[in-house]
């Protein structure tokens, strides 16, 4: 009788090595994206930093290539507020496969007045969901054409209180800047139980994960100048808070497993293991409102209306 395979347990440190594979990080320039890149780079995949600004992007690969000898790489000049440059964008991919995309990239605003996307989106509810959801449905053969593709989406804590309100997606009456960037991330994690639903109805072999952070701070995260730098004095004034919360780096983690970890399923979430908020990566329990088919189909029908495209991938 052949002997069972065990599975090592997970290492945030020493990740299993993954070669020949091709990973797509949306906002890989900065910020928690910039910790899913540099970590998923030291596995030996090519890495694809995802962003509007090459200036930004060039810096942090950069700053990757000086971490991790020998790192593969590159930018792909990524708006999601722009929806008609996301399939030129995607093509100028120039793969035949995509092992997986951490849909990460994201907004939020502190100016009290609403603004908008190019499309006449509103702009955080056009870029954190409708821009992914478009950019979904561009990758959709790049992501069938790999073995077990993987749609990473990160979502936040913030979300496990915020609620949609499906008459007014694009907040047109009382728009509050940090309560539409809960919304849009309540939004796409929404999505990404939805598009689970449709990927095992319809056979594929793609996998929608869901991941988040947990509670990630500044003067928590390593120096990566010049993209991040903190002084003494920051540091020295986020020691009380990583009792309960984290850094960026960490923050990474969960959607690090997400990607990499041979044991992940469809329909999953994974974040910080203690309370949520930080710590090693673990699965946790669906949020209710997350598990609401009802909404989540509603706000599909209502993204595949406003982007005037509708995700749909191969079955294996």
């Amino acid at each position: 009788m052949p002997t069972a395979v065990q599975t090592p347990p997970w290492d945030v440190h020493r990740l299993p090595p993954a070669q020949g594979k091709n990973f797509l990080v949306t906002g890989g320039n900065a910020g928690i994206g910039y910790f899913v890149a540099e970590q998923l780079a030291g596995t030996g995949a090519t890495v694809v930093l995802g962003s509007r600004d090459p200036a930004k992007a060039e810096a942090a690969m950069a700053s990757i290539r000086a971490r991790v000898p020998g790192a593969r790489v590159r930018h792909l000049r990524l708006d999601l507020a722009d929806l008609s440059s996301l399939k030129p964008s995607v093509d100028s991919l120039e793969l035949d496969h995509l092992d997986a995309v951490v849909h990460n990239a994201g907004v939020l605003l502190d100016q009290p007045e609403r603004r908008e996307t190019k499309d006449g989106h509103e702009l955080t509810f056009g870029t954190n969901h409708l821009g992914h959801f478009a950019l979904t449905h561009w990758l959709a053969p790049l992501l069938s054409a790999a073995p077990a593709g993987r749609v990473v989406t990160t979502g936040s804590f913030a979300a496990k209180s915020a609620r949609l309100d499906l008459d007014d997606l694009q907040t047109t009456r009382d728009y509050r800047p940090k309560r539409a960037y809960e919304r849009s991330k309540l939004a796409q994690m929404l999505f990404g139980c939805e598009l689970d639903r449709r990927l095992r109805a319809g056979g594929s072999t793609t996998l929608s994960v869901l991941a988040h952070p947990g509670g990630a701070l500044d003067s928590l995260t390593p120096a990566r100048p010049p993209l991040h730098a903190r002084s003494t004095g920051q540091r020295l004034r986020g020691l009380p808070l990583a009792l309960f919360v984290q850094g960026k780096q960490a923050g990474a983690w969960p959607a690090v497993r997400a990607v990499l970890d041979p044991t992940v399923t469809g329909g999953q979430l994974w974040g910080p293991r203690v309370a949520g908020l930080r710590g090693a990566p673990r699965l946790e329990p669906v949020w209710d409102h997350l598990a609401d088919p009802a909404t989540a189909a509603r706000l599909w029908t209502a993204s595949a209306t406003l982007t005037g495209v509708d995700p749909a991938f191969h079955p294996a």
